[in-house]
């Protein structure tokens, strides 16, 4: 079996990524394959094309793919809440919660990505035409089909990019190389009431899948899991699993990346999160109905919590 993620080196689908290395799908049984694939939506059309068997990556790109959630589940939550950080340039001197300090500037994002941005500016009042913003995908460089935060760092560091929306790995290796300065991270607090529950890192697979063999499903669910509890007693973890994977000075990083990461590894989603997810895809023109929880997850196998 095949399971795609959009990025490698990043501590955004790492759960998914480990729970191979570490060989917890192997303990359940399966016998899964890690493949990469960027942007995240190809990663998602390789799901609808039946190219792969489970993506890692944000849920709300499911839609690029599978329009109104026709033909997807989310199995379950990688992580709790939307991951990514704005990071800015030092040079421009912003601190934390300023997004006013995007204004004028070219904000590296990737495809798909770019949507958290763009909702979250909008929701903190800033038009991004008007305050003249320029959100783009970050110009290519070595690698940058395979690790967009390192790729994203790069080009901060080169100037070819005055801030970027990239992943916790890209932030961290701007902020040690002195480059960049955090200016949001949503998940602790940063930026306009809501955008935590825009979007969160997803296992899926297709509907198909599920409904035909809901234990290799559930066995999926179970590795995660497994996975989850694995990191949180040892983030360490994260160098073996990093070295097997590349070479490069970041690997050492990933140990501390992966352990702020720990505070947010629930499996479970709610009904709540379900709620606020498709309300932002509504906010961003990707799904036009209120499609019912039972719907976008796959309630047969998944860890859901209460409505709250």
């Amino acid at each position: 079996m095949k399971l795609a993620v959009p990025d490698l080196v990043s501590n955004s689908y790492f759960p998914a990524v480990a729970a191979v290395a570490l060989k917890h799908f192997a303990a359940e049984g399966l016998d899964v394959e890690l493949t990469t694939i960027f942007p995240v939506d190809a990663a998602y059309r390789a799901l609808r094309d039946h190219s792969v068997h489970f993506v890692g990556a944000s849920a709300h790109a499911a839609l690029a793919a599978f329009p109104e959630w026709d033909g997807v589940r989310l199995l379950c939550a990688q992580g709790q809440g939307m991951y990514w950080f704005l990071v800015m340039h030092t040079d421009f001197g912003a601190i934390r919660g300023e997004l006013d300090a995007v204004k004028g500037r070219r904000i590296g994002a990737a495809p798909w990505v770019d949507m958290g941005l763009r909702q979250m500016l909008a929701e903190a009042g800033i038009d991004a035409e008007r305050d003249g913003v320029h959100i783009a995908p970050v110009p290519a460089g070595p690698g940058s089909g395979m690790n967009f935060g390192l790729n994203a760092a790069r080009a901060l560091e080169e100037r070819t990019i005055d801030g970027f929306w990239a992943n916790g790995m890209a932030a961290e290796v701007a902020v040690q190389r002195g480059i960049g300065t955090v200016v949001v991270d949503v998940r602790r607090g940063d930026g306009p009431p809501g955008a935590f529950d825009f979007t969160f890192s997803a296992l899926a697979a297709t509907e198909r899948l599920v409904r035909d063999s809901p234990d290799t499903a559930a066995a999926a669910v179970r590795a995660i899991a497994a996975t989850h509890n694995a990191l949180t007693k040892n983030p360490a973890l994260a160098i073996d699993v990093g070295r097997a994977l590349c070479a490069g000075a970041e690997v050492a990083l990933l140990a501390d990346v992966v352990r702020r990461d720990v505070p947010f590894y629930d499996s479970s989603i709610s009904r709540a999160s379900v709620d606020a997810l498709n309300r932002f895809a509504r906010n961003v023109g990707i799904l036009k109905s209120d499609v019912p929880f039972e719907h976008v997850v796959a309630t047969r196998v998944a860890p859901t919590t209460p409505s709250a």
